[in-house]
């Protein structure tokens, strides 16, 4: 019975002192709801929108305000005011990679990393995607490469409803593959397949509100079984299948004449092999080409597939972007990146399309470098930052009816294309993505070349089209639809 007493004291003090601490963190940080003791603010968020939580919190509490996630605080940046101040104007402090469980094994790479490694990968990175100093070929000439495959792979189709969700993928993975590997795969190709089905279950796993909870308590990380297990099964499988990539590049490397990023990545890493302190190591080389297929080949594919949606659901927009492609390119030649310019109307339904998808919500946790006072509030070191990125890309102000799909956000009076502050669909700041020249690239020339060769045509009523996404998690999903794609 005096062990049971002592033990209940114990538990007691300890359950005080959580309390205590809780509270003595919380007078320093922007105000928030009140924390329950070790599951925080979880009841109050729902994990299948977090989205719409994130809103309904910031009419109480204001565009700055803190949420425990578990037993951490995140401060919660809501609208573009509070956005642009701290990742725009504060973009050093606020450039750290918030913690993330699932992944805090991962500190290598691009997108995981932090400090001098973050910033010797993303500046390298950088450097491959925009100058592309490997062989012959612009990535440019593999986009359009890869458009006209698309092209011949949607024909084999005849006209019949198919479900494009494979296709789609196909395509944004096999321009990756390009740049990382140096060539394409045929679609059917075996081991081409198996990367792909990779790529897919790890953004399916990633948006289920279970890593939502996994994230939010990472000490049953180890210790239960679920889907995140599968999750790190897989990015072993990854793992191994780059550094398989990359042996055989070692194997015919030529320095004078790289081939493609592994090439360039492990020249790099002859030319600082004497370097104790460099970041150019194999380690490195896996997650960087790791990080370049996840964020190069769902994200993208979805947005694809989100697009072609709403396309089916307004043909009206179709067949205005299919009269500007008939004007500007005709039908005897391929799309170019020059071509955007002279298509102002085309521009303003690929930033309508991305920013009422919003595929990203809140893009991915930020962390603040350093002890920063912030809007009058003290933000310790290593907090983790959350950017809706949803409160900016539907800001009513400067999108009226944000919730309505209206390539009008990005035109003005006379017709022309309206670049617009507040258009954030990959972030912004320090940590913007890599990809983003490549991600519009392959979004104007893949659909352009669609729209070229082939009408829309939806087997079901247009009414009962919904373009909600089916998980508002980590990524926007589109609802599962067919969709006819008949030659012109």
């Amino acid at each position: 019975m005096t062990l049971g007493v002592l033990l209940g004291i114990v538990l007691s003090c300890l359950f005080l002192l959580s309390l205590w601490r809780q509270n003595s963190e919380r007078r320093k940080l922007p105000p928030g709801p009140t924390p329950l003791p070790i599951i925080g603010n979880i009841l109050q968020v729902d994990l299948k929108d977090i989205s719409k939580s994130l809103k309904n919190l910031s009419k109480v509490y204001g565009p700055v305000f803190t949420l425990y996630l578990g037993r951490k605080p995140a401060v919660v940046l809501y609208g573009y005011e509070a956005v642009k101040e701290a990742l725009i104007d504060n973009g050093e402090e606020f450039a750290g990679r918030g913690s993330i469980p699932v992944f805090d094994k991962i500190n290598k790479g691009i997108v995981f990393s932090n400090g001098r490694n973050w910033k010797a990968m993303r500046r390298f990175s950088l450097m491959a995607l925009r100058n592309f100093g490997m062989g012959k070929r612009s990535i440019e000439d593999r986009v359009q490469e890869e458009a006209r495959c698309l092209v011949e792979e949607l024909r084999k189709t005849n006209g019949a409803p198919c479900d494009p969700t494979f296709i789609l993928g196909c395509a944004p993975c096999n321009v990756i593959c390009s740049i990382v590997f140096q060539n394409r795969f045929d679609y059917k190709d075996k081991d081409f397949l198996n990367l792909m089905n990779n790529l897919n279950k790890n953004v399916e796993i990633l948006s289920t509100p279970w890593i939502q909870i996994c994230n939010n308590f990472p000490a049953i990380i180890d210790y239960l079984p679920g889907r995140h297990r599968e999750l790190l099964e897989n990015f072993t499988f990854l793992k191994h299948y780059f550094l398989a990539k990359m042996i055989k590049h070692q194997e015919s490397l030529d320095i004078n004449n790289p081939r493609d990023f592994i090439d360039c990545f492990l020249i790099k890493m002859e030319q600082e092999k004497n370097n104790p302190k460099t970041e150019f190591t194999c380690e490195n080389l896996i997650f960087s080409a790791g990080d370049l297929f996840a964020a190069g080949t769902e994200t993208t594919s979805t947005t694809l597939r989100y697009s072609l949606l709403l396309l089916l659901k307004h043909p009206e927009v179709t067949a205005k972007v299919q009269k500007e492609i008939d004007h500007v390119i005709g039908r005897h030649r391929s799309p170019s990146m020059q071509d955007r310019s002279h298509m102002p109307y085309t521009d303003a339904v690929l930033h309508e399309i991305q920013r009422y998808i919003d595929l990203l919500p809140t893009s991915l946790p930020h962390a603040v470098t350093c002890d920063i006072k912030f809007r009058n509030y003290l933000i310790p070191k290593g907090t983790t930052i959350i950017a809706s990125l949803s409160s900016v890309l539907h800001d009513n102000k400067e999108f009226p009816n944000p919730e309505r799909f209206d390539p009008g956000h990005f035109l003005d009076e006379n017709g022309k294309f309206k670049k617009s502050d507040y258009f954030f669909p990959f972030s912004t700041g320090k940590r913007i993505c890599v990809g983003e020249g490549l991600a519009r690239m392959e979004l104007f020339l893949f659909l352009t070349t669609i729209l070229q060769n082939f009408n829309l045509k939806s087997p079901v009523d247009l009414e009962d089209l919904d373009t909600s996404p089916v998980n508002n998690g980590f990524v926007s999903v589109p609802p599962e639809f067919q969709i006819c794609f008949t030659p012109i």
